[in-house]
């Protein structure tokens, strides 16, 4: 089993902006979660911190309209970004998370990597497609999580596994696939490892400290 670098237990709340204007000092390494706003980012959040809820849950998709920042140690920092395309919130609002969204990804020195959580049942739709086109574009690492997976049985979950990693193929950077569930903790110690590749690149070791 991977033993993290991190102890992402010891995450706490910092603070949440409206704009990259209000988030903290951009230094050090950041890494951001993002996706639809039914796409299970705070349960994943919640279950790789090993806490209820650092990232709020909510019956109705669409509240988080806040940057949400977690420090982890010493200038790291996990970046909840605002959920997107659910179809209820008013377009201004739409609009206005997509603005803050690409506002993060293009200025933001400090981000060194993109979650972008899909259902395993409906992956790759338009909004995703562009979230992720706009991060290899800013030559950032993406990792794509397949979420909700125990809703499939291996055999079709495998099925989707390889069809989303033969397509990501076409956006021509550094995206990886993986599945997770927050309920079975299933690829929970394979996205600690890509976390950690990304705090820690080139294969630096953390301070005895951030243990």
């Amino acid at each position: 089993m991977y033993k993290a670098l991190i102890n992402y237990q010891k995450a706490s709340f910092l603070t949440s902006a409206p704009d990259i204007k209000a988030l903290p000092a951009d230094t050090g390494i950041e890494v951001a979660f993002a996706g639809r706003s039914n796409a299970g980012k705070s349960s994943a959040l919640n279950t790789l911190t090993r806490q209820k809820s650092l990232a709020r849950t909510s019956k109705t998709p669409g509240r988080t309209q806040l940057i949400n920042t977690f420090a982890l140690g010493e200038d790291q920092r996990l970046i909840d970004l605002p959920g997107y395309g659910y179809a209820q919130v008013p377009l201004e609002v739409k609009l206005k998370w997509q603005k803050s969204l690409s506002e993060y990804l293009v200025k933001r020195d400090s981000l060194k990597g993109l979650v972008v959580l899909m259902d395993i049942r409906h992956p790759l739709k338009d909004l995703d497609q562009d979230l992720i086109h706009w991060a290899v574009g800013s030559q950032l690492p993406v990792l794509l999580l397949l979420t909700k997976a125990d809703k499939l049985s291996p055999g079709p979950r495998k099925k989707v596994l390889m069809e989303v990693r033969e397509a990501s193929l076409a956006f021509m950077g550094d995206v990886t696939v993986q599945v997770f569930s927050s309920l079975t903790k299933l690829g929970l110690a394979e996205l600690e490892q890509v976390l950690d590749q990304w705090f820690y690149p080139q294969g630096l070791e953390p301070q005895a400290d951030s243990q």
